[in-house]
């Protein structure tokens, strides 16, 4: 499924987050008219990669049991429901699942993460 798929998608160019609150991966929520949309966003190589926050084995967020979510070597994302295991730069499943993470394409504007197009 494409991010654009779930029925909360919010609109490019919808603010997210301010580019300094986002650590090693930051769980958050993105409210708009159309629902509330759970993302991750992380650095990684060098910039900022966001995925849906939710794992493609049984729709769970990945931070449902633990906010540990990447790998002791910087790699993976992982989900803490069921330890499946996800690239970090690119969303591909490792292990665990039959696909990977949806990935939200973001941008920063003004030193603000927004919704890229």
């Amino acid at each position: 499924m494409a991010w654009t798929d779930y029925s909360s998608a919010p609109a490019p160019g919808t603010p997210v987050c301010e580019a300094a609150q986002v650590g090693d991966v930051l769980s958050l929520s993105v409210t708009t008219d159309r629902g509330a949309f759970p993302m991750l966003i992380l650095r990684a190589g060098g910039g900022l990669r966001a995925y849906v926050n939710a794992c493609p084995h049984q729709y769970l967020p990945l931070d449902y049991r633990s906010d540990r979510l990447v790998s002791a070597d910087g790699t993976m994302l992982m989900c803490s429901a069921h330890g499946a295991r996800f690239d970090i730069l690119t969303g591909a499943a490792v292990a665990g699942a039959d696909c990977g993470l949806d990935a939200v394409p973001v941008r920063i504007v003004d030193g603000t993460v927004v919704i890229g197009g």
